[in-house]
């Protein structure tokens, strides 16, 4: 099967059939250091999810610019509601992703950081068991002391917060690991967190062409900002009827 064709059309001029090289030079474009991206799909009216999943919206073209994001980061963070609800496994990359890190001073996986306030996890799960880099699990005070210790058999296990974790110390504490580029697959109340904490530095949106209707969630849940956060428009990619959008937070 053909590469799916993605063109960028916006900043001008526009290019047609960029490769993965210029796409990944697209998503780097004024990224700082620490930056929190976050990545959604989205229907054109505002699912987040068919069916109870974000990878129904998915397409080819929404799959080759999550892996390449995947590619950039030092971490990759979830919440474990999306981990169980959509099947993650262990973190790792394709071998041409490998590579690419390699050469660029990177691990060959990203780090798998999973948030978790009731440490509803399995020790012995493939996540932990096959990961190639030791995972990181943020949790809170209220977690069970005994689960804590017995998934800091697999991965390590840092509190960030009493009741709920707290955003700013999470980010904190991913840069403290040097874990500076941060990549965030979800949940929508992570998401929805990481918004009313102000530390989400750009969001990446794939817009699915198609209408769902029914009850399906946002991409972002949860407590609001004081004030709407601004956010620029910084590129615009296309591939047949898929949108694949770039904002980042204004200065």
């Amino acid at each position: 099967m053909s590469e799916v064709a993605i063109d960028r059309i916006f900043p001008l001029p526009a290019e047609e059939g960029i490769g993965d090289a210029r796409i990944a030079e697209s998503y780097s474009a004024g990224a700082g250091s620490p930056w929190l991206r976050v990545n959604f799909v989205s229907s054109i009216d505002g699912a987040a999810t068919r069916q109870g999943l974000s990878g129904g919206l998915s397409d080819d073209a929404d799959h080759r610019v999550f892996d390449l994001l995947r590619r950039l980061c030092d971490v990759v963070l979830v919440g474990a509601g999306t981990v169980r609800a959509e099947g993650y496994g262990a973190m790792r990359v394709d071998q041409v992703s490998q590579r690419a890190r390699r050469e660029a001073g990177m691990t060959a996986h990203p780090v798998f950081a999973i948030v978790s306030a009731s440490l509803d996890l399995d020790p012995a799960s493939p996540i932990f068991r096959d990961a190639p880099e030791r995972p990181i699990i943020v949790t809170t005070e209220l977690s069970r002391h005994d689960t804590r210790e017995a998934l800091a058999e697999v991965a390590d296990v840092v509190v960030c917060g009493e009741e709920r974790v707290e955003p700013a110390r999470l980010v904190a504490g991913l840069v403290e690991r040097g874990l500076r580029r941060i990549h965030c697959e979800g949940g929508p109340h992570l998401f929805g967190d990481l918004i009313a904490a102000g530390v989400v530095d750009e969001l990446c949106l794939t817009v699915s062409p198609t209408l769902e209707a029914g009850v399906a969630s946002r991409i972002s849940a949860g407590a609001a900002p004081i004030l709407p956060i601004g956010m620029r428009l910084a590129h615009v990619l296309q591939a047949d009827d898929t949108l694949l959008l770039r904002y980042v937070k204004r200065a």
